[in-house]
């Protein structure tokens, strides 16, 4: 113990001295035993001598104490090569730049912006995932950490309908305005990245900002000053490299295309990594958020209009009499879907109470447009109903405003449907695409339409309407065929995304399809089973039946509300897989 503490000593003068006693000699001249020789050093115990190092001042106590005396430069000094010294000049903005050759996946950046924009438990703006490839001999580990990538066309700031972004015309970050956001989680889908993250305590969507405000004053963001290895740095860079850049797609590998927003993140190595290179969650599925208010929103909006266009279509086919018979109630059903809709979309939003800013984005906003398409659409139908019902001469109208107003309804729903479409396909997602989701809801506009008008013109039936009975007897074979072919061709449309099992490589329509046929099988079993029992079997029962017995009879009016219901909670099921199934892009992960 006594050689012990003389190295100590030596080393960096701890304690007082301490006088060596002689092997088998005790200070009263008496032999002492090994223990004793151990405990006992110039008359202090080993015990004081512990007792008293503890009562020095801890590594975090000596380092806060020479900051205080200024005897280390100020914290800001480390930093300082890591943040530009001069703002961006025009054509330039700032930019991350993460040295891949120095991230250790610490997650050190994550806690700070945590800690600083005091964010909830589970909620993070920046992340770190892991690139994994090379072979058995020679694997490779990249750790990545990610944020916002302030890109150049971002598409959170051109989809959101509030324009509850804004892109500093300066320094390039684009930043959220909380204030103004409704909550509506568009941006989540628009985002390639999974940038935006909402919130559902405070109903709003927030992001990183690049600590912007702490770069106004001469200061590194949160996750540069945390970082130890000095990975992430604030750059100056210039947008015409940045498309260069992004044309030759030169970003990240695996991560979405940046020709879609133009992100401005550098990451830079110095290694040469393989060709196999791929994010570790790269092959695990995970069902998606499915959004129910938007499920109930798109099947209702489109039974709503495919009423419409079904019962306009079939008045040209149809004497004035029995025209004028069916149009008030069918005018009503398909309203009355309309505008339950229009309510139940208001149930996805965070902050419904602001739900009227959503025309601020009509320039630029896919959602902006279809909320006012469809207010427009809405309106057109309540004064086709109300017409329909008690004369277009107590809205003001002539006699012969029928046919305008009604094609105007037609027109207005139509391209509400269209809008639809263009909200998904512009998030450049392979699931949403344009082809494949115009297909989806034109099919669901005819399918529900077709079955819309049949439940109307049993309804009439049912309380002897003569001219409508023979209209049964005589088109309702049509219309059950109509209704077959077009969920034949639906279910047979939606199933063809199976042949994409067969593919080698994992594409992002692979993975929707390991989706429908793993995690959400059952959902898929379910969507294929009403979708047959409503439009393929109960059409042909009812055309059994048709002729045979009364439109009022017990077996007709069961098979009908059957094929209604059937047909409805198929296409629900149908838009839920909509939601859940696509593969949604995103910045490498971590192991699930």
């Amino acid at each position: 113990m006594s050689v012990i503490i003389e190295d100590n000593r030596r080393a960096g003068d701890v304690g007082p001295p301490v006088d060596r006693v002689p092997s088998g000699d005790s200070p009263t001249g008496a032999s002492t035993s090994p223990a004793r020789q151990m405990t006992v050093v110039s008359g202090v115990s080993l015990l004081a001598r512990l007792l008293a190092d503890q009562m020095q001042l801890t590594a975090v106590e000596e380092f806060a104490r020479l900051h205080d005396d200024h005897h280390l430069p100020a914290q800001s000094r480390y930093y300082k090569s890591l943040i530009p010294a001069s703002l961006p000049a025009p054509g330039q903005q700032y930019a991350f730049e993460v040295d891949l050759d120095r991230c250790s996946g610490c997650k050190a950046c994550v806690t700070a912006c945590h800690s600083l924009n005091g964010l909830d438990h589970n909620e993070t703006w920046r992340d770190v995932g892991m690139l994994i490839g090379g072979t058995t001999e020679l694997p490779v580990l990249q750790h990545v950490t990610t944020a916002c990538h302030h890109c150049l066309e971002p598409g959170c700031m051109s989809a959101c309908p509030v324009d509850a972004y804004e892109k500093d015309p300066v320094t390039g970050i684009v930043k959220h305005l909380d204030d103004q956001c409704f909550g509506c989680q568009y941006c989540t889908l628009a985002c390639p990245y999974d940038v935006p993250k909402y919130h559902s305590g405070l109903g709003i969507v927030r992001k990183c900002d690049m600590c912007s405000d702490r770069l106004t004053h001469g200061e590194a963001p949160a996750c540069v000053q945390a970082c130890p290895h000095e990975a992430i740095a604030i750059r100056i860079v210039s947008r015409v490299q940045v498309v260069e850049d992004c044309e030759a797609n030169t970003f990240l590998p695996a991560a979405p295309e940046p020709q879609i927003t133009l992100p401005t993140t550098t990451y830079k190595s110095k290694k040469v990594f393989p060709r196999n290179l791929l994010p570790v969650d790269f092959h695990s599925v995970s069902a998606q958020h499915p959004h129910w208010p938007l499920i109930v929103m798109l099947v209702l909006t489109q039974l709503s209009v495919g009423a419409f266009l079904v019962g306009l279509g079939l008045e040209r086919l149809l004497s004035a009499e029995l025209a004028a018979a069916i149009r008030p109630l069918h005018s009503l059903n398909a309203l009355a879907f309309g505008l339950l809709a229009l309510g139940a979309s208001t149930l996805h939003l965070g902050r419904p109470q602001y739900a009227w800013r959503a025309v601020i984005g009509l320039r630029h906003s896919w959602l902006s447009r279809e909320i006012v398409v469809f207010g427009a659409f809405a309106g057109a139908a309540v004064v086709y109903a109300i017409g329909n019902w008690f004369g277009f001469e107590s809205v003001g109208l002539g006699p012969f405003a029928h046919d305008a107003v009604g094609w105007s309804v037609g027109a207005f729903g139509l391209l509400g449907v269209f809008c639809s479409v263009m909200i998904y396909a512009f998030t450049q997602r392979a699931f949403w695409s344009f082809p494949l989701t115009a297909t989806r809801f034109t099919l669901t506009t005819a399918l529900l339409g077709i079955a819309a008008t049949w439940v109307t013109l049993l309804a009439l039936a049912v309380i002897n309407n003569g001219p409508v009975t023979r209209l049964l007897v005589r088109r309702g074979d049509l219309i059950c065929q109509a209704l077959m072919i077009v969920t034949l061709t639906k279910l047979g449309f939606e199933a063809l995304v199976f042949r994409h099992l067969l593919r080698k490589q994992t594409t992002p329509l692979k993975r929707s399809a390991l989706l429908m046929t793993g995690p959400l099988a059952r959902w898929t079993q379910a969507r294929f089973a009403c979708g047959v029992l409503g439009g393929v079997l109960m059409p042909i029962m009812l055309r059994t039946q048709i002729g045979d017995v009364e439109p009022s009879s017990v077996s007709m009016l069961l098979t009908s509300v059957v094929l209604a219901n059937a047909c409805l909670v198929g296409e629900l099921l149908e838009r839920y897989l909509f939601f859940a199934a696509v593969a949604s892009p995103r910045m490498p992960g971590t192991i699930r």
